[in-house]
This record gives C-alpha cells, sequence and structure tokens, in this order.
C-alpha cells in the first residue's frame, strides 16, 4: 500500500510542475473530446424515447456529475479531467441497456403491483429478460486513441509555444 501513495504522491507532484497553459490547453481539448465522445455514444445508444440519450453527458472538472448517473453517481469531478455518464434521476437503467438482463421470476412480495391486476398474477410472472444494447463503451473503446492524441498535440503545442514566449 505505500508503493501506491508513494505513486500517487509522485503524480500529484508532476501534475503540479506542468505549466499554468499547458493545463488550460489540456482542459480544453479535454472537454472538446469529451463532447465528441458523447456524440458517438449518442449515436450508438438505443432509441425509444430519446430519454436515455440525452441523459449521456460530459461533466468537467470541479463539477458533480448527475445524481444516479452510471458510472459515478453523483461524484465531484477532479481537475484536469472530464467524466462522461449515462443516466440521471430519470433515466436509473442505463446499464440494464448496456449489459441486457437475463430471464428471472418476477415475485408478487416483491413487485405489490402485480397483485393489482384482479389477482391474475398473484404469485409471480417470469420476465423474459433482455438482450444487451451495448452503446457506452463501444463508443468509449471507439474514440479513446482519438482523444488521447489530441490532448497529446494540444500539450506539445502549448509547451512549444511557451518556449517560444520565454
Amino acid at each position: 500500500m505505500a508503493k501506491t501513495l508513494q505513486g500517487w504522491e509522485r503524480l500529484q507532484r508532476r501534475l503540479k510542475a506542468i505549466p499554468e497553459a499547458v493545463r488550460k490547453a489540456a482542459v480544453l481539448e479535454l472537454e472538446r473530446q469529451a463532447a465528441d465522445m458523447v456524440e458517438t455514444m449518442q449515436s450508438l445508444a438505443p432509441v425509444a424515447d430519446g430519454d436515455l440519450r440525452d441523459s449521456i453527458v460530459a461533466t468537467p472538472a470541479g463539477r458533480s456529475t448527475p445524481p444516479y448517473s452510471q458510472p459515478g453517481g453523483a461524484t465531484v469531478v477532479p481537475e484536469l479531467s472530464v467524466l462522461i455518464t449515462a443516466g440521471n434521476s430519470e433515466v436509473r437503467y442505463p446499464h440494464l441497456v448496456e449489459f441486457g438482463t437475463k430471464s428471472h421470476e418476477i415475485k408478487a412480495k416483491m413487485a405489490p403491483a402485480l397483485r393489482l391486476h384482479g389477482g391474475r398474477f398473484a404469485e409471480s410472472v417470469q420476465h423474459p429478460g433482455a438482450a444487451a444494447h451495448p452503446f457506452f463503451f463501444p463508443g468509449y473503446r471507439m474514440s479513446k486513441q482519438k482523444t488521447a492524441r489530441a490532448v497529446k498535440r494540444a500539450m506539445a503545442k502549448a509547451i512549444k509555444e511557451s518556449k517560444r514566449v520565454n
């Protein structure tokens, strides 16, 4: 565990040594690339009423992600990063769409609403399951390398410009 903490402290020192101009360039490019990644994920998301697609958002550093979002829940985004999430307080099922569900039995005591239909479903019902419709992680994998290249390019450009000024 000590090695992990030492590595974290070393990373923090290295991040603090980055010039402000380079930080700003990296953050701007991260936000630009995150917007592109969100568009890719939204284009891959299945659309019934559009709620799932519209719940995919990028949250910049210092802000809190939407409550009930996947992955993350209401989390404050750390410095020099952008968090992309799917879901919110109205859309709480993105993980079920992404990974699918298997067939399962819903017992009446688990879902009291089953008893409302004239006792027709008094004991239980069999849910057939749902096929997976991956949209989040394929969108991430499609955009990951392009994003890394673009951020590195923006940082290198900012470093060259700061050397010219000095």
